[in-house]
């Protein structure tokens, strides 16, 4: 049965507790630290700005209430510099207890603070704080603040994006091995909590060995390992390689703690992780965004409930309308500590239809007046104007957009309505994304109304997905037809967005080889071509008696190759077009 998010009014903290009202625990490292905090297998990653303290509640939420706790959840990563110095920016992200959160703990004798959302012993743990930082003092000052409230400290090795490489941070730091030594080993040796870190693969095996063990032996008791390297992103992004993660397995201590990063799209894909690499956890980043209940076993045959959807194929998932019902629920619970709104149960087929028709009446008179060209009447003002949150203090309101377009992906590709309402809402406005639900609820129902009166037809248009082409193997590791196929669901269900592999994104023209990759193209091509042109004059020379003929072949050969440098030809193609130049490669 779908288990729903509890609501649970904050302690206040205990005299022999932490600053949050967690219990005070020695300093523990490695596999004690990770059994401590119970072992868990599930991981949901850092994500900037997206795996805030609302969106950590909605992907616990899933699991039975007693097992949540068996989920680590990370904070979005945090910049440690602007972190230790603007309380502005600790404000933006991070509100651990209800008074202010600067840093100070109250004296002996003075009132205990009041744990609040980020880090709550009772339902925000446990949890990761991540930084990324390019300076020991610094990465320490801000760890400092937050670990009184957390489990551990993470630092950001694996950010690939621009934004890291122009701030030095993430993973450009790769080459830096003793910077990230002294960064790790600083918050080891100076931090009242473990030091955790998360890396991406390198070139090689061995060398990718050398990093971790580096990595280990500045202290980090937890190594995350995502199985992409750095230049893997965007439509570059392909598949993480696992060979890399078990080679890591078996190469370091069996007391060293793993997880694994990458390749997450659906909840059966974590166990044939754990399969094929060994390691003690797995994290999920994008999948989650797509799906937050992907740590959730599916419930059983004939216990879906109203939440959970499966189809006369046997393949389900949960419902966006009831994932994004969940959702404003949380956030109407603890960012603005406002009532939740009153809610009608959530629709299935057989049920009540009285709201869909009232719609439909309210959808015809407006169409009847836009017909007439009669104005709309305003609605009548409210008493109180519909409250918009106050931006500076609510960092679980600003995620929003970004996760509901996320979470709606595939389903706005069809109603691009909601699309369109989603892009036009505001930050804070939460009578606008209450109206975008009621969209979404509404056209769910009749999405599902619709799958039952045909027996299933509706949908198998939208369900097609097709071949690869001809002669194209879709068991190809290059090609992603086979894995769109086993994941694609009805639109009503929330779903992985599988990328398109890098061929399939060059082949349709969505990304191009750098100038580096062209100019090795062009001087390989010339090369094979030398080659041939010798075979060839050798191969012919060498069926004749006469030898003179061969050394006049071979000349000639010389004498092509020294005229035509490799790769003028395609300089001299390239000279005579009108298209630019670009160094851009896509993602």
């Amino acid at each position: 049965m779908a288990t729903k998010p509890a609501v649970i009014e904050a302690p206040t903290m205990a005299p022999n507790a932490a600053a949050n009202g967690a219990p005070i625990k020695k300093k523990l490292h490695g596999r004690a630290f990770y059994e401590s905090i119970g072992s868990p297998k599930y991981i949901l990653a850092p994500m900037v700005d997206q795996s805030e303290f609302a969106w950590r509640m909605l992907s616990r939420s899933f699991l039975p209430e007693d097992q949540r706790s068996t989920v680590l959840a990370y904070t979005p990563m945090f910049h440690a510099r602007l972190f230790a110095e603007t309380q502005k920016y600790r404000d933006q992200h991070f509100q651990p207890t209800r008074e202010v959160f600067d840093g100070q703990l109250p004296e002996p004798g003075e009132p205990p603070l009041t744990p609040w959302l980020d880090g709550n012993p009772i339902i925000d743990r446990p949890l990761f704080v991540q930084f990324c930082a390019n300076e020991p003092e610094t990465l320490l000052e801000a760890a400092r603040f937050v670990a009184p409230y957390c489990d551990a400290v993470d630092l950001n090795l694996g950010c690939p994006q621009g934004i890291a490489r122009k701030g030095f941070y993430g993973a450009f730091l790769q080459e830096k091995q003793e910077l990230i030594y002294e960064l790790i080993n600083t918050l080891h040796r100076e931090l009242s909590v473990p030091v955790t870190a998360k890396i991406r693969i390198l070139d090689t095996k061995e060398a990718t060995l050398d990093y971790a063990r580096n990595v280990l032996r500045a202290g980090a008791s937890i190594l995350t390992v995502h199985g992409r390297r750095r230049e893997q992103k965007g439509h570059l992004t392909g598949l993480a390689d696992w060979e890399y993660i078990r080679y890591l397995r078996e190469q370091l201590p069996s007391e060293t703690v793993l997880f694994a990063n990458g390749n997450i799209l659906e909840h059966g894909d974590i166990d044939k992780c754990i399969a094929a690499t060994g390691v003690d956890g797995v994290m999920s980043a994008e999948g989650n965004l797509s799906d937050p209940g992907i740590f959730a076993e599916p419930p059983p045959v004939g216990q879906e409930g109203r939440e959970y959807w499966r189809g006369k194929d046997g393949k389900g998932g949960w419902r966006v309308d009831a994932v994004f019902r969940r959702y404003m629920d949380i956030v109407h619970s603890y960012a603005p500590g406002v009532l939740l709104p009153k809610r009608r149960e959530l629709f299935v087929p057989g049920g009540d239809i009285a709201w869909l028709e009232t719609a439909a009446k309210a959808d015809r008179k407006r169409e009847k007046e836009d017909a007439e060209g009669r104005p709309r009447k305003r609605p009548r003002k409210e008493v109180a104007p519909p409250k918009k949150f106050d931006d500076d203090r609510s960092p679980n309101i600003a995620g929003m957009q970004a996760h509901l377009f996320h979470l709606l992906r595939h389903f706005v590709t069809k109603h691009t309505d909601v699309r369109d309402a989603l892009a036009r809402a505001r930050l804070g406005d939460m009578v606008t994304f209450e109206g975008i639900l009621f969209m979404v609820e509404r056209k769910v129902a009749e999405g599902l109304m619709e799958y039952e009166r045909t027996g299933g037809k509706s949908i198998e248009e939208y369900l097609h997905v097709p071949s690869a082409g001809v002669g194209v193997d879709e068991n190809d590791p290059e090609s992603s037809v086979r894995t769109v196929r086993e994941c694609k669901r009805p639109w009503w269900v929330a779903q992985p967005i599988v990328r398109p592999l890098p061929k399939e994104a060059l082949a349709k023209g969505a990304i191009r080889d750098s100038k580096k990759v062209m100019k090795q193209k062009e001087k390989e091509e010339a090369e094979a071509a030398e080659a041939a042109v010798v075979s060839a004059a050798m191969a012919a020379a060498a069926a004749s008696a006469d030898t003179q003929p061969l050394t006049a072949a071979v000349a000639k050969v010389a004498e092509t190759v020294a005229q035509n440098e490799p790769g003028d030809d395609v300089k001299d193609l390239e000279m005579k077009t009108s298209f630019p130049s670009s160094d851009l490669v896509s993602g």
